[in-house]
């Protein structure tokens, strides 16, 4: 089993720092990707491809943007289930679904991804976008993903990475650490530096092979990656 470095993200830090900055989460984060971060998802939807009927969970789903564009995939034919254990994003996602149609609505469900309320195979897609890094215990995650995933079925993991070659290396890298916390604690003005966080779990968080190691150690076949935008975020996708 590989060893992964963890920093401080205990649920109860975490929690409350998601909830401060829920308000403005959304609008923060297409700022600091330069919108590019509706094109990962898109990706990840497209490359996934679940058919129309599969149901899919979300975890850590925060607001459900991930959640939504698989809804919009599937045509709202798809049982499509969302969780986080942060119920100030839950609310913003239920208020972004309320145009839907009211059959066939995204369930959005409080859970902690370490113990997810769910029979084993069950889902034939699960996904968790910008989050993983997130949980106290990575492979505590990452198990429970793949036991309510159906046999057969895809585990997907879209997530930010540092890129390889440079001078794009150095550039992120700098961009990350110096520029990404000040422009995101002046939109969220919030008190748990949340924004120092993000290049901090970043920086620890296994990256391409490890990760891809960790997702087979969980019982995964067949797990890749996919650099994004010169590898600033990686889709990772393995089989049950």
């Amino acid at each position: 089993m590989r060893e992964i470095k963890i920093v401080d993200k205990s649920n109860d830090k975490v929690r409350a720092m998601f909830g401060q900055i829920a308000p403005k989460y959304d609008r923060m984060n297409h700022v600091l990707s330069m919108n590019v971060d509706h094109y990962w998802r898109w990706y990840a939807v497209r490359t996934l491809a679940p058919a129309a009927g599969d149901p899919i969970l979300d975890v850590c789903t925060g607001t459900g943007d991930l959640a939504i564009s698989f809804y919009r995939k599937t045509k709202g034919k798809s049982e499509v289930v969302a969780t986080d254990f942060c119920p100030e994003m839950l609310a913003i996602g239920e208020k972004k679904q309320a145009k839907f149609p009211q059959d066939g609505r995204i369930q959005f469900v409080e859970a902690d991804t370490q113990d997810l309320p769910f029979p084993s195979d069950y889902f034939k897609t699960v996904t968790v976008a910008f989050g993983l890094r997130n949980v106290a215990d990575t492979m505590s995650g990452l198990r429970e993903m793949v036991r309510v995933c159906q046999p057969g079925g895809k585990v997907a993991i879209l997530e930010f990475t540092m890129p390889r070659r440079q001078p794009i290396k150095s550039l992120y890298k700098w961009y990350f650490r110096n520029i990404l916390p000040r422009i995101g604690q002046w939109f969220a003005r919030n008190d748990s530096d949340a924004y120092n966080y993000l290049p901090e779990t970043v920086g620890e968080f296994p990256q391409y092979e490890e990760l891809t190691g960790l997702m087979e150690d969980a019982g995964l076949k067949q797990a890749r990656f996919i650099p994004l935008t010169f590898g600033i975020a990686t889709l990772y996708i393995g089989v049950k």
